[in-house]
């Protein structure tokens, strides 16, 4: 890990402008490829959100507000339902609470856990780049697994990783981006 470190000094976790948009993503992002949930999102947005008057090349809407998400049904774009109750759960949820992803605020990932479809991965993923918790870790990421398996030379388990991690606390988030990162170049 030092070597990576060493690698890309000053390497910050990306934060997001819109917690549920974020949100939303990750769900959208579960058990499906980068490229599938990247589809649904724009579907998503250009079913739901609102046209801009004067489109820009690859941005035509604004992403949907949480009053939209909550009462859509949004199982017809073309997922699970239990997915597009998960997507609207969090859009009541933040209707309910307004500061659902407000940063800072103690008990982020325990609320978010408490919402229907939404597991530890994605509550630690949400925590880490909206909540700015840098102890967030969506342990057993895949992506996280291969840069760590490509860093030790040889295959590691979710097990190995959520292991290693905690030698890693409480900067785990920062463990994370590094891991990430490190699989976009070859170093």
């Amino acid at each position: 890990m030092a070597r990576l470190i060493a690698q890309r000094p000053g390497l910050r976790v990306p934060g997001a402008w819109d917690g549920l948009e974020l949100a939303i993503r990750a769900v959208l992002g579960q058990q499906i490829t980068v490229v599938a949930a990247i589809r649904l999102a724009g579907k998503l947005v250009a079913q739901y959100g609102a046209p801009l008057g004067r489109p820009l090349p690859g941005l035509s809407h604004v992403f949907p507000s949480a009053a939209v998400l909550a009462g859509a049904d949004l199982a017809a774009l073309g997922m699970p339902k239990s997915r597009g109750r998960t997507l609207s759960g969090v859009a009541q949820a933040l209707l309910d609470d307004p500061r659902l992803f407000e940063p800072g605020r103690e008990g982020g990932v325990a609320r978010l856990l408490a919402l229907h479809g939404i597991g530890d991965w994605t509550a630690q993923y949400i925590a880490l780049r909206q909540l700015r918790e840098m102890d967030g870790f969506p342990n057993g990421d895949v992506g996280l697994i291969n840069a760590l398996a490509a860093l030790e030379g040889g295959p590691v388990t979710a097990r190995q990783l959520q292991s290693r991690g905690e030698a890693w606390r409480p900067y785990r988030g920062y463990a994370a981006q590094v891991l990430w990162t490190s699989l976009s170049r070859a170093d």
